[in-house]
C-alpha cells in the first residue's frame, strides 16, 4: 500500500453497518484537514472490496458487520494486505470480548461505539478518533522504517547494586493488549512479587481483558478492587474509569486503592498516578516498565521510580505499535534499560533474581 506523505492527507475507509455511524464518523474524520475519507462500506464483503480498490492508509471497522464479521475481515486483511485497523465496538460484554480478540489479531486500537452521544461526548470522541487515526498512520510508516533499520544495541545490564524489586508497575496504552499478551504468559506461577498494570481502555473492557489474560497466564490475573492485599504471583489490572494506587497498611502488608479522583486528568486510570504511588510506598524496591502507547502518561511516574533508585525499563521503538510513552521517558533520561518487547519478561525475572525451581531427583 502507498503511505501518506507529509503533503498528502491520510486516506481513511469507514466500515460500519449503521448509516448514522458512517455519517457521524465521516464528519469527525473530515473535520481534520490532514485526513480524508476515501470511501465507506456497509457490509463485510464490501469492506474487503473497498480496501483492495481504495488502498486506504487506515480503516475504522465495526466489529459487528453483516455478511462477514469484523473479526473475519481483520484476519483476511492482516493476512493479505496488512494495514492499521481501528475497531469500533459496542461496550457490551460481547462487544468487549470481540474487541479484545480483534486486538489480539492485530487491530491497532479500539473505540467504544454509542448511538446516544451528547454534544460534549462527540467532541471528545472526535478528538480521540483523529488522534488514533494519525497514530495508526504513523505506526505503519514506522513499521516500514524499522524493517529496513537494524536493531539498536541493547544497553548493558543493571548494576549489581540495584535493589531487588518488591513490586513491578507496568504502564501501556495503544498496542498494550497485544504486548501484555506476549509478556505476561511468560511469567512463572511462582513469581516472587505482584504486578500492577494500567492499560488505557474504555469502561467495561478491563474486566473481560483481565479474564482473558488469566486464561493465558501461569500467574493469577484479575481486575483490581479496592482493599485487595498485594499477593505475590498475582497481577492486578486497574479498572477502566478508576485510578489504582497502593497504601502500606502494616510493615508487611500493602493494599490496593481505587478511586475516580483526581478527575481532571487525561486518562483514568492514569499510569502516572499509579507509579507515583508505587514510588512513594516501595521507593528503591519498585520496578517500573513502560510499554507501547500514545502520549506521555507514565513519564512522571517512571521519573519518580528512577529518582527513588528503582529500576526503570522501557520498550524500544522498533517493537512498539506507537513509540509515544516510552519515547517521552527516554527523552527525559529516566530509563535505565531500553529493550525489545520479547526481552521485557527476562528483564523482570533477572531483576528479581528469579531462578527456575529444579525438579526434585
Amino acid at each position: 500500500m502507498s503511505l501518506a506523505t507529509p503533503n498528502s492527507p491520510i486516506k481513511v475507509l469507514i466500515a460500519d453497518d449503521s448509516v448514522f455511524m458512517r455519517t457521524a464518523l465521516s464528519r469527525m474524520v473530515q473535520s481534520d484537514e490532514s485526513l480524508r475519507v476515501v470511501g465507506t462500506a456497509q457490509t463485510g464483503p464490501e469492506t474487503l472490496t473497498q480496501i483492495e480498490r481504495l488502498q486506504p492508509d487506515v480503516v475504522t471497522l465495526d466489529i459487528d458487520m453483516p455478511g462477514l464479521s469484523g473479526l473475519e475481515i481483520l484476519k483476511r486483511v492482516m493476512r493479505d494486505s496488512p494495514r492499521p485497523i481501528i475497531v469500533i465496538s459496542s461496550i457490551t460484554q460481547e462487544g468487549a470480548e470481540a474487541t479484545l480478540e480483534a486486538l489480539g489479531l492485530g487491530a491497532f486500537d479500539c473505540l467504544p461505539k454509542r448511538l446516544n452521544y451528547g454534544a460534549l461526548d462527540i467532541v471528545k470522541v472526535q478528538d480521540e478518533l483523529i488522534e488514533k487515526i494519525k497514530a495508526a498512520a504513523r505506526s505503519k510508516e514506522a513499521l516500514h522504517r524499522s524493517v529496513r533499520a537494524s536493531r539498536p544495541p541493547i544497553p548493558p545490564a543493571p548494576s549489581p547494586s540495584q535493589c531487588i524489586p518488591s513490586v513491578v508497575a507496568i504502564g501501556t496504552s495503544t498496542g498494550g493488549p497485544k504486548a501484555l499478551q506476549e509478556v505476561l504468559p511468560t511469567l512463572p506461577a511462582d513469581m516472587p512479587v505482584s504486578v500492577l498494570i494500567v492499560q488505557h481502555m474504555p469502561v467495561g473492557f478491563t474486566g473481560p481483558f483481565a479474564k482473558r489474560l488469566n486464561n493465558l497466564c501461569h500467574v493469577h490475573v484479575e481486575e483490581a478492587e479496592d482493599g485487595m492485599v498485594l499477593t505475590r504471583g498475582h497481577v492486578y489490572l486497574a479498572p477502566a474509569g478508576q485510578h489504582l494506587t497502593v497504601r502500606r497498611r502494616t510493615p508487611a502488608e500493602v493494599v490496593l486503592q481505587t478511586s475516580s479522583t483526581p478527575s481532571d486528568v487525561l486518562h483514568i486510570p492514569s499510569v502516572d498516578i499509579m507509579m507515583l504511588s508505587v514510588a512513594e510506598v516501595f521507593r528503591a524496591n519498585a520496578m517500573g516498565v513502560i510499554l507501547t502507547g500514545m502520549g506521555g502518561d507514565g513519564a512522571l511516574g517512571m521519573q519518580a521510580i528512577f529518582k527513588q533508585g528503582g529500576l526503570t525499563v522501557g520498550q524500544d521503538e522498533a517493537t512498539c505499535a506507537v513509540y509515544g510513552m516510552p519515547r517521552t521517558c527516554a527523552e527525559m533520561g529516566v530509563l535505565k534499560r531500553v529493550v525489545p518487547l520479547p526481552e521485557i519478561p527476562k528483564q523482570i525475572l533477572a531483576a528479581l533474581g528469579y531462578r527456575k525451581p529444579q525438579p526434585v531427583a
